[in-house]
């Protein structure tokens, strides 16, 4: 038995972040190029494009700009919004572990007969 959970930010009703956009920036990082990091995820750069302004624009920062030889690199906004979101998975993951944990052992002593005092 496991706890599965997905988180995502969202503003008014729409995506700002999540594991995909994470994940994006990331690749970002790496590859320095948002048509190679979209060729990492196997996305199109459309759709990269599409979801890096589109949290830009609902988060009103940039995550990315550009540097010397017009490679993109993330801004240090987007890096601590990493950072941070990571910092909130592994928490949920530990919370959720333990959790899962403590549930296993009452699932496993549910089939145990009571005994009557």
């Amino acid at each position: 038995m496991e706890i599965k959970h997905k988180i995502w930010l969202e503003k008014n009703g729409r995506v700002v972040f999540g594991q995909g956009r994470d994940n994006l920036l990331k690749a970002i990082e790496e590859c320095k190029s948002l048509n190679a990091a979209a060729k990492k995820l196997n996305m199109s750069y459309r759709a990269a494009w599409g979801r890096l302004k589109a949290s830009e624009e609902r988060l009103g920062i940039k995550l990315v700009e550009r540097s010397s030889g017009e490679a993109l690199r993330l801004t240090a906004e987007a890096k601590a919004f990493i950072e941070e979101f990571d910092r909130l998975e592994r928490s949920i993951d530990t919370y959720l572990g333990e959790a899962g944990n403590r549930l296993k052992a009452l699932h496993k002593s549910a089939g145990k007969p009571v005994t009557q005092q």
